[in-house]
């Protein structure tokens, strides 16, 4: 019997842009730091080690001058397909203070366009509670669209 994960937040839609363009946005730093986060907030820097164990990092920004370091690996790749990774760990499999979640991105071509699925996995409902209250449908939606857009510009 399968059962659906607990304390998951989803962002399901279909994106008119195909997996490969999308795939490029999500895994070429340059392309990632252009739609990642929603606006007014931007990324100023990323690094992609495509591979288990490698980095994913960014360095997001807000208007008022936050600034926000997220540090993580990749956990699974499946070209083209699926992208899984964690702040639970930093590069060298190095455990960090406190994990926040696992975020798995699917990827179905559907002709020219594609059925687009991102997943924030938590670990407890406290911080799915969290994610939510800092935006999470609102941004990841947001963040899709600029998502979409870019990728259809290539």
């Amino acid at each position: 019997m399968t059962t659906a994960p607990d304390h998951v937040l989803t962002l399901e839609r279909v994106l008119d842009a195909p997996v490969d363009r999308l795939w490029r946005c999500w895994t070429q730093p340059d392309l990632l730091k252009q739609w990642f986060c929603p606006k007014p907030w931007h990324v100023s820097e990323a690094r992609i080690d495509l591979r288990p164990g490698g980095a994913f990092f960014t360095v997001m920004n807000g208007p008022d001058g936050e600034r926000f370091e997220n540090i993580g690996v990749f956990l699974e790749i499946e070209p083209q397909r699926r992208l899984v990774s964690t702040d639970a760990f930093r590069p060298g499999w190095l455990p960090t203070a406190r994990a926040f979640m696992v975020s798995h991105v699917h990827f179905e071509p559907r002709g020219q366009r594609t059925h687009y699925r991102a997943q924030a996995m938590h670990w407890n409902e406290e911080t799915l509670r969290q994610h939510e209250q800092m935006g999470f449908h609102e941004g990841w939606n947001m963040a899709a669209d600029q998502l979409e857009a870019l990728a259809k510009s290539l």
